[in-house]
């Protein structure tokens, strides 16, 4: 038996001071939703959805409820999931009117031969599964026109110049989880970035690049510039790196200093090695994060924040209280 264990992020970038609060309890609900799976025996296929679920609800994050808006005031969503047992995985890119896109990226996973389907062709294949389509205006939060109106005001689009700003504007969300069989997965959600052209497609649900799940080596949920992740495969490069034996907090750091140096680009990542080692690092001002392991939920926003809680699994609920203890990695790039 493995003890099971999930990583949670709810974005790399440079999170307001008004909202840590809201961020920080986000990823913290999706982590217990996640553990309470996983430690009632589930799979680390279910315990993701169930992680994911919780963010793309929370108008909080990038993802489902809270989605950015493209350039026209559209919703276009991207979501993943992958099988670290089988390697089998589903997406679904440039996604309209689904609430939860995580669970049709599931659906694309279980009952089609395919890994991505995208625009028309993947609501179809919605309807098809009986997931039901939802008005655009309930998944538009007010800080999604906000941010549109000062991006349309201010940057004219150019979401690449956010992005040197070590990660303006950008909440992805993403999990992974290893199980009691020692199965890993992963899965991740977005909106994409604010302002961005039609169409446009980042790094989170392509496999390799976004993210990764292999029970011979451990899993990896990437956030921030998609297109910088993309250029240089950030989730192939700790996964490959891991499979040569390094350190998964060593690989997380190299491949985030790597992309920087590259392509001038920022964000984070988290990871499990295959026997549940915990590994996150991020470039940018800051990122949320939990993880439940052994009855501890552990969290931070900020460089060098590790908040501790024990976790009541019998409920899924946390004691009263944070202690503070070590830190979480955040490279200096």
């Amino acid at each position: 038996m493995t003890t099971p264990v999930i990583i949670v992020h709810g974005g790399a970038w440079s999170i307001p001071d008004d909202i840590v609060g809201e961020s920080r309890a986000g990823t913290k609900a999706a982590a217990r939703a996640g553990y309470a799976v996983l430690s009632s025996g589930g799979t680390a296929i279910d315990a993701i959805q169930a992680a994911v679920r919780v963010l793309e609800d929370d108008p909080c994050f990038d993802a489902g409820t809270g989605s950015v808006l493209t350039a026209n005031g559209d919703v276009e969503m991207d979501a993943v999931i992958m099988d670290g047992r089988t390697l089998e995985s589903g997406a679904v890119a440039c996604v309209h009117n689904i609430k939860n896109p995580i669970e049709l990226a599931r659906n694309v996973m279980e009952k089609t031969d395919h890994c991505l389907l995208v625009g028309p062709g993947a609501n179809l294949f919605a309807e098809e599964v009986g997931i039901k389509r939802v008005p655009t205006e309930t998944l538009v939060s007010a800080k999604a026109v906000r941010e549109l109106q000062f991006y349309h005001a201010n940057y004219d689009c150019t979401v690449h110049d956010l992005f040197r700003q070590r990660g303006s504007g950008h909440d992805t969300v993403g999990a992974v989880a290893l199980d009691v069989n020692g199965n890993v997965a992963y899965g991740t959600s977005t909106g994409g970035i604010s302002c961005k052209k039609p169409g446009r497609v980042g790094d989170s649900p392509i496999i390799g690049a976004g993210g990764y799940a292999d029970n011979d080596v451990g899993g990896i949920s990437c956030t921030g510039h998609g297109e910088s992740i993309s250029k240089v495969v950030l989730a192939h490069q700790v996964i490959a790196a891991m499979r040569t034996g390094t350190d998964a907090q060593e690989a997380a750091d190299k491949a985030l200093a790597n992309m920087a140096s590259r392509v001038d680009g920022y964000g984070g990542v988290i990871v499990l090695g295959r026997e549940g080692d915990v590994a996150l690092s991020f470039t940018t001002e800051r990122m949320s994060w939990a993880w439940a392991k052994e009855g501890t939920i552990h969290s931070g926003v900020n460089p060098g924040e590790d908040f501790r809680e024990p976790v009541d699994v019998t409920n899924g609920d946390v004691a009263n209280g944070d202690v503070q203890n070590g830190g979480a990695s955040n490279s200096d790039v």
